[in-house]
């Protein structure tokens, strides 16, 4: 628990040079992945984020709020994203037979196309950007510490 404290605890100078490291290469990483994907296949990363959470459903498809949560974004952002994806023709809206007011996300055959036009390309970046600089044993410290962040932000008491 982070509770309140009235004096920061400051990092130390190897803490502060490994987070702004860490901050650098996320934005620079992010930055390159998204141009490539553009590149290679026309997609965002958001969109390739969508469509792997709807490819990666055994029915292709997902509720809209359930969608928002696992892509950690707001609802208004993704009412906007999917609407750009529909019109696109990677996704379609198909009602909700149990609640009339709710909807699924559907992967479309043009949207299915594209991701796996784009993932082979895009694990090829990853490939060529990350994991072919690190041993097996940095993989894993990877793995460890995306893990154990990941534990810590899923129970956060001030997670909303």
């Amino acid at each position: 628990m982070l509770g309140w404290v009235t004096e920061p605890r400051w990092l130390d100078e190897h803490q502060q040079r490994a987070w702004r490291s860490y901050l650098a290469m996320n934005t620079q990483l992010t930055a390159r992945l998204h141009r490539q994907m553009q590149a290679d296949s026309g997609l965002s990363l958001a969109d390739f984020a969508v469509l792997v959470e709807l490819s990666d459903r055994p029915e292709e498809r997902v509720r809209v709020l359930e969608l928002a949560q696992a892509l950690q974004w707001e609802k208004s952002r993704l009412s906007h994203h999917l609407a750009r994806m529909q019109r696109r023709g990677l996704v379609a809206r198909q009602d909700c037979p149990d609640d009339a007011r709710g909807a699924f996300i559907v992967l479309t055959p043009h949207g299915c196309q594209a991701i796996e036009h784009a993932a082979p390309r895009h694990v090829n970046t990853v490939r060529s950007l990350v994991f072919d600089q690190l041993t097996t044993e940095e993989v894993n410290a990877l793995h460890t510490i995306a893990t154990r962040v990941l534990a810590r932000l899923k129970h956060d008491p001030c997670a909303d």
